[in-house]
């Protein structure tokens, strides 16, 4: 354990962190986060669309849902060039090149186009099952006006207005972006969606299979004991969960059936209890069982956040960071809990997500109906709940006996030092 903890203190989270910091890699990341108010608005409707089932004058709100989380893949296609602009330092390039991924990426999306020039488009791929394209598109984009903005018809000295300026400079590599775009669209008449669709399938069948789930689960709470953010794993796994969330949404709307699990609604249901790596056993636990001072002033501190799923201060307060008494039975969980997830699910013991649901703050087992709208899943969260505690408890007590000795220790030496002075 020494070996592994210095290995992942000393090499790979450096490394991992420089990764992090990557604009092209924090683009994305920045960008999906920026416009997760969108799925949240999406949540709100999926809740109050619950309300339906008891007041059967409910106006349909999902249209609402539709042009929020049903528009996600379109804000992120702006968002990327947008914040990798801003991030190599052409600020003032950002609000056209975002505006060149949205008109490429439309134009991307293959649609029809009648005789009287009307575009008909597919809604469903300006949202989430566009997500793959959009961050494609979103990467050209910047990738293309990044070089072209090292280059300028005028000279540093040139009394000609800047914004003149960045008309121009901006001409060649827009003219260049949309060419690609109607070569590909309306001359090869490739629909470029269903390109990167075949693509990225191979990972989506990857992240959606039952070892693939568990890691995705598992890698980012990994990362998370170590310091390292999760979300560091956002690029590569949250397009695959929501694209299979919307096509979860499909399949329902024209009486099929969900058939994805890998989908950040699965996560919110049951794996997030107290926060990533399912810790709201371990919370409870320090609050009503710690004999260390220490533990015990944490139990009372963490118990309200970890109710509504932040642990933040459990993780680096207790801490479970670090700390091979907590790290291990917390990736023990990680690997545990999404099986009870994919079994229950894949068995139909529980239904499988297929509207979003992404407020993950609201306390459990409340999230776990919500996100699954079945019952059934309260009766799985407490399952998983006794199931967590009992892995954690005997790690939990080896560290508070642990501490209690240490401070037993502190207080006799303390107590011979006043003697002492006396």
């Amino acid at each position: 354990m020494d070996n592994i903890m210095k290995f992942m203190t000393e090499s790979f989270a450096p490394k991992v962190n420089k990764v992090v910091k990557n604009p092209w890699i924090s683009a994305i990341q920045d960008s999906i986060m920026i416009a997760l108010p969108l799925v949240f608005v999406g949540s709100l409707v999926t809740v109050v669309s619950l309300l339906g089932n008891i007041f059967s004058g409910m106006p349909d709100f999902s249209m609402i849902s539709s042009f929020s989380f049903g528009m996600y893949g379109l804000v992120v296609a702006f968002l990327i060039p947008y914040y990798l602009m801003e991030k190599k330092g052409h600020g003032g390039q950002k609000l056209i090149s975002g505006s060149t991924s949205l008109v490429l990426f439309m134009m991307l999306l293959f649609p029809t186009i009648t005789e009287d020039g009307e575009a008909i488009f597919i809604l469903s791929r300006f949202g989430s099952t566009g997500m793959f394209l959009s961050i494609v598109t979103g990467l050209f984009v910047a990738f293309v006006m990044n070089l072209a903005v090292k280059k300028s018809f005028f000279d540093e000295d040139t009394p000609i207005p800047d914004f003149v300026v960045g008309w121009f400079n901006s001409l060649l590599p827009i003219t260049f972006v949309l060419f690609v775009g109607w070569l590909i669209t309306f001359q090869m008449q490739v629909d470029f969606f269903d390109v990167i669709i075949l693509i990225f399938s191979p990972l989506a069948k990857i992240v959606q299979s039952y070892p693939g789930f568990v890691l995705s689960v598992f890698i980012p709470v990994f990362l998370y004991t170590f310091g390292i953010s999760g979300w560091v794993m956002m690029p590569v796994i949250y397009p695959v969960y929501m694209s299979g969330l919307a096509e979860n949404a499909q399949a329902v709307a024209s009486g099929g059936e969900a058939m994805h699990i890998a989908t950040q609604e699965t996560c919110y249901a049951f794996s997030s209890m107290g926060g990533i790596g399912t810790t709201l056993a371990l919370s409870v636990m320090m609050l009503i069982l710690s004999r260390s001072a220490q533990l015990k002033a944490i139990g009372k501190a963490i118990i309200v956040p970890s109710i509504f799923n932040i642990n933040e201060p459990l993780v680096f307060g207790a801490p479970i960071a670090f700390n091979p008494y907590l790290m291990v039975p917390m990736w023990i969980n990680s690997i545990i809990v999404p099986t009870i997830a994919y079994v229950t699910m894949s068995l139909g013991l529980v239904n499988i997500p297929s509207q979003t649901f992404l407020l993950w703050y609201m306390p459990y087992p409340i999230t776990s109906y919500l996100a699954t709208q079945d019952w059934r899943a309260i009766v799985v969260s407490v399952i998983i709940f006794a199931v967590t505690w009992l892995i954690f408890l005997p790690f939990f007590k080896a560290y508070d006996n642990s501490l209690l000795k240490q401070e037993e220790k502190d207080a006799l030496e303390e107590a011979q030092m006043n003697a002492a002075a006396q």
